[in-house]
């Protein structure tokens, strides 16, 4: 049996999160969406970022990565930070 090598993100099912939401799926190409009836979990083979760029332009204001936490359930991958993206990697 071989090794998974994916990561995943799990945020709740909110107005604020789908603009979280829609941004890591467009830039997370190979990222599969499952939706829960509570939450939205987002599988991504090794590697998976969330950019803050990109969820400011959703939500049309300012997004600090930090707010990130408000909508977080669960995530699954080695955790590499900086101000302007979060990411998830399997290494």
């Amino acid at each position: 049996m071989s090794a998974n090598n994916n990561v995943f993100i799990a945020l709740q099912a909110t107005d604020e999160a789908r603009s979280i939401i829609d941004a890591i799926l467009a830039d997370n190409p190979a990222a599969t969406r499952i939706d829960y009836p509570a939450m939205v979990k987002i599988d991504a083979p090794g590697r998976l970022v969330v950019r803050r760029e990109s969820v400011s332009e959703r939500l049309g204001r300012d997004w600090d990565l930090r707010e990130l936490q408000l909508s977080l359930i669960s995530l699954s991958g080695n955790i590499d930070e900086s101000d302007d993206e979060f990411c998830l990697v399997r290494g």
